[in-house]
Order: structure tokens, then C-alpha cells, then sequence
């Protein structure tokens, strides 16, 4: 007879900041210039640094603190070896979930006030492909509430029903027309369901695939300049 039996561990997660620099007129008038965290989730087989690269891509980046955070489940590449990261598998699922976004939570808490401590910056979730997911369920359970999130290349994960997609502000989904994994007809349900959830839903669709084209840039950065009523 074998049991199975999950045991709670502690690991290191691995998270890259990218701090926004006060300027001089934001000193001076600082209820003008509210300060925005951009925390990114990657895609399978990815790494913090693929994550950065595309977050440092987005015009007018140099505004927000950026943060990148790399998934728990790290292994190498096969051929040049480089490590990279997996969000999750089907195996233990759901403890998986809870720890990614206990993870996430933790994250938040440490970088808050990174620029100012007496100021609690507006928070965007990023994700691609894999992370799109993982970074719904964290968006929707965070102790902090987050201003919006930049879905490209992922689906809002089946389990998370309109009251709790209820909890998001605004979202811009994008598709790659040529996108073989994140389809047309997931992409039409996934709008639906946001809006059916009273979300205000920006979508995208783009002429490339799998990917961040130039276009899914430029939305990210208008996304980011917009300030909710």
C-alpha cells in the first residue's frame, strides 16, 4: 500500500527589480506622477530575464518599477543548458496554485514602497503564454488590490467564475491571429467571460502568433499610461 502525501516546504524564489527613479518633478508634485508597478510572469521555459527584456520593451517603462518574477520550478534547457522555469504541472495542482500565489503575495509585500515608503503604488499584472494564467489566479486572490492586468498568448484559467473575475478593474487580452496554442475561439470566450464579470476588457487581436509583436507593445504602453476613473 502507498501513500501519497503532500509535505509544505520552503523554497527561494528568484524575482528581478527593476526600480523607477524619482525625477526631479515628481518630487515636486508627486500626486501627479502616481507611482505603477508592472510585475510580468513568463511564459513555460522562460527565465526572470526573458521576462525583463519584454517589460523593458514597452515604451515609457522607465515610469513604472518593473518587476519580473521567475517561476518556483526551475530546470535546464536541453542543448546550451540554460535554466528556466515552469509555473506548473497537473501534479498536485492545487497545492501548486496556493503556493504561487502566496509567492506572488510575498512579492508584493516586499516591493512596495520600493521608490517611496510612504506611497502604495498602483500595481498592473504582465503575463505571456503559461504565465497568463498563474497570473490571473494571483491577481484575483491578492491581498492588494490590482489595478489591471495584460494578458498575451494565455487563457483565463476554467476554475475562476464571473464573482471572482469580478474582483479585476480592466484587462487587455491579446491574440495572434496565427496563435496555434491560444485559438481564436478561447480568446472570444475569454473576452466574454471578463465582460460578463463587469470587467472592462481591452482586446487585441495582432497578425503574428505565439509572441509579443510590436503591436501588443504599443497597447501595453497605452494600457499602462491610462488611469482608471
Amino acid at each position: 500500500m502507498i501513500e501519497t502525501v503532500s509535505i509544505p516546504a520552503s523554497v527561494h524564489g528568484r524575482v528581478l527589480i527593476k526600480r523607477h527613479r524619482v525625477s526631479f518633478s515628481e518630487k515636486r508634485h508627486p500626486m501627479s506622477f502616481p507611482e505603477v508597478t508592472v510585475v510580468g510572469f513568463h511564459g513555460y521555459a522562460q527565465s526572470a530575464e526573458d521576462m525583463m527584456d519584454v517589460l523593458e520593451r514597452v515604451p515609457g517603462g522607465d515610469k513604472f518599477t518593473l518587476v519580473s518574477v521567475q517561476a518556483l520550478h526551475r530546470f535546464y534547457t536541453r542543448g546550451d543548458q540554460k535554466i528556466v522555469a515552469s509555473w506548473m504541472t497537473r501534479q498536485d495542482r492545487e497545492e501548486t496554485i496556493a503556493d504561487n500565489v502566496a509567492y506572488v503575495d510575498r512579492i508584493l509585500e516586499t516591493t512596495s514602497g520600493v521608490v517611496s515608503p510612504k506611497t502604495t503604488p498602483d500595481v498592473v499584472f504582465l503575463g505571456f503564454s503559461q504565465g497568463v494564467a498563474m497570473m490571473f489566479r494571483a491577481a484575483v486572490a491578492s491581498s492588494r488590490p490590482v489595478d489591471g492586468v495584460i494578458a498575451v498568448g494565455g487563457d483565463v484559467p476554467p476554475e475562476l467564475g464571473p464573482a471572482v473575475l469580478a474582483r479585476l478593474r480592466r484587462a487587455l487580452v491579446c491574440h495572434g491571429a496565427r496563435d496555434e496554442w491560444y485559438t481564436e475561439a478561447i480568446f472570444g470566450r475569454d473576452i466574454q467571460r471578463l465582460r460578463e464579470a463587469g470587467v472592462t476588457v481591452r482586446p487585441l487581436e495582432f497578425g503574428g502568433g505565439h509572441e509579443w509583436s510590436d503591436e501588443v507593445v504599443q497597447a501595453a504602453s497605452s494600457f499602462l499610461d491610462e488611469r482608471p476613473a
